[in-house]
């Protein structure tokens, strides 16, 4: 059963209407607030199908006013510059053999996952570990990189990654409730361009086929997708 809290907020929200970017973050801003900080995150359903190389769609981006979130990283590298550089920009864990071996047995306490072009070749073995959870290094994201700190630095910043999962959905986070609308607003076109541009030439059709914005404990508020398309 709904809690009253998200019975007052869905009365708020016009269920056939489509927002403007604006207006739906000046309306999730109304919308009753749970006892903590909840997310804010942008959902696409896309157009593409997932099971064919071509139609894939992730990437980075970085979000003007960060995530809001505490970013635990973790950097592959063997002992020498790239790892001192790694750790001396705030990366959580750093290291070559303890951390596979630690991955390999199911660690995963880290939210990225960043490596040298050299650790890769180690810790490509870890897909079947790491690819599941979202954390494998990809040269497409940023995360496989001689320059350590600069990534960890990003990440850490408020660079986030996104991904389309196997039924064709993306979800990529644009803040916390706690933000100005300002700040969402700018977060969110940021991250509305990112996947606009990431559109893959083999799709057909429509790419973006709804989008909606929610909180954690939210009912979803549907964006007119002709202010995203143009």
């Amino acid at each position: 059963m709904p809690s009253k809290r998200y019975k007052k907020a869905l009365a708020l929200i016009q269920p056939e209407k489509a927002y403007d970017l604006k207006t739906a973050i000046e309306l999730l801003a109304k919308l009753p607030k749970a006892k903590f900080n909840e997310s804010v995150e942008l959902s696409f359903r896309l157009g593409v199908d997932p099971r064919q190389s071509d139609q894939m769609v992730r990437g980075t981006v970085p979000l003007p006013h960060g995530s809001g979130k505490v970013v635990r990283v973790l950097v592959f590298a063997k002992p020498g510059a790239a790892a001192d550089a790694a750790t001396a920009a705030g990366a959580e864990h750093v290291g070559f053999d303890e951390m596979i071996k630690k991955c390999s047995e199911g660690w995963a306490d880290f939210d990225i996952a960043v490596a040298t072009p050299e650790a890769m070749v180690e810790v490509r073995k870890l897909g079947k570990v790491l690819g599941p959870r979202g954390l494998m290094p990809n040269p497409k994201t940023g995360t496989v990189t001689e320059d350590t700190a600069k990534a960890v630095k990003e990440f850490k910043a408020g660079r986030v990654e996104f991904k389309v999962d196997k039924t064709g959905n993306l979800h990529v986070p644009v803040g916390k409730v706690a933000f100005t609308p300002q700040q969402l607003e700018e977060n969110a076109r940021t991250v509305l361009e990112a996947v606009a541009k990431a559109r893959p030439s083999a799709a057909k059709g429509v790419f973006i086929r709804t989008c909606v914005l929610s909180a954690t404990m939210s009912p979803a508020i549907r964006l007119d997708t002709r202010e995203i398309t143009g």
